[in-house]
C-alpha cells in the first residue's frame, strides 16, 4: 500500500499544478482503427493503425477545456523461424487546459518500459520502440526491446537534448499456447 503525504503550501501548491484538486471531465471524441493483426495478444504479422480525438468542454460538464488526439502505428513481421520484430510509433497530444491525470504519461508497461508509469508527464508525448521476440522451447521464449520517447509542453520543444531511452530484455511464458497468451 502506497502512502502519499500532502504537504500543504509545498511543491506541489506553489506550482499551481492543473487538476490538483478534485475535478470532473467529460467530452467527446471519435476513434478509427484499421487491424490487420493476425493475433491481437501476440500478433506475429500484421499492422495496427489507431488514432483518436477527444475534446472535453464545458458544454458537456468538463471542469477544464481540452483536445486531446492519439496516435498510434505499429508493425509486426516474421523474420525467421517464428521470431518476431515489432514496431511502434505513439503520440499522444493535448491543446488546452490540460489538468494532471490527463497530461501525457511516460512509462508502464506498454510505452517506454523500465519508466514506471507517469514518471515524465506533460502536455505531449512521441514515442518510438521495438522489440525482438525469440522463441527458445516448449512455453518459453526471450525478448529484447528499445525505445525512445520525449514528453514536452508544445510540440516546438521536441528535440534531441531531451530525449529519454528504455532497453531491456526478459523472459516470455505462454500461458496458453493456442491462443498464443
Amino acid at each position: 500500500l502506497l502512502k502519499i503525504n500532502y504537504i500543504a503550501g509545498g511543491l506541489f501548491d506553489q506550482q499551481n499544478v492543473l487538476g490538483r484538486a478534485r475535478y470532473h471531465v467529460s467530452g467527446f471524441g471519435l476513434s478509427f482503427a484499421y487491424d490487420t493483426r493476425n493475433n491481437a495478444f501476440s500478433p506475429d504479422q500484421g499492422n495496427l493503425f489507431q488514432v483518436s480525438f477527444n475534446h472535453f468542454d464545458n458544454f458537456f460538464g468538463s471542469d477544464f477545456q481540452y483536445t486531446n488526439y492519439v496516435i498510434d502505428l505499429r508493425k509486426y513481421m516474421a523474420i525467421h523461424k517464428k521470431q518476431v520484430l515489432a514496431v511502434q510509433a505513439f503520440g499522444f497530444f493535448n491543446g488546452g487546459q490540460v489538468p494532471l491525470r490527463s497530461l501525457a504519461s511516460f512509462g508502464g508497461a506498454n510505452s517506454m518500459r523500465g519508466y514506471y508509469n507517469g514518471r515524465y508527464r506533460d502536455k505531449n508525448q512521441a514515442v518510438i520502440q521495438t522489440e525482438y521476440r525469440v522463441p527458445l522451447f516448449w512455453r518459453l521464449g526471450m525478448v529484447g526491446f528499445v525505445g525512445l520517447g520525449e514528453v514536452s509542453n508544445s510540440l516546438k520543444d521536441f528535440g534531441w537534448d531531451c530525449i529519454r531511452y528504455s532497453y531491456g530484455g526478459g523472459l516470455r511464458v505462454a500461458l496458453n499456447k493456442t491462443e498464443r497468451l
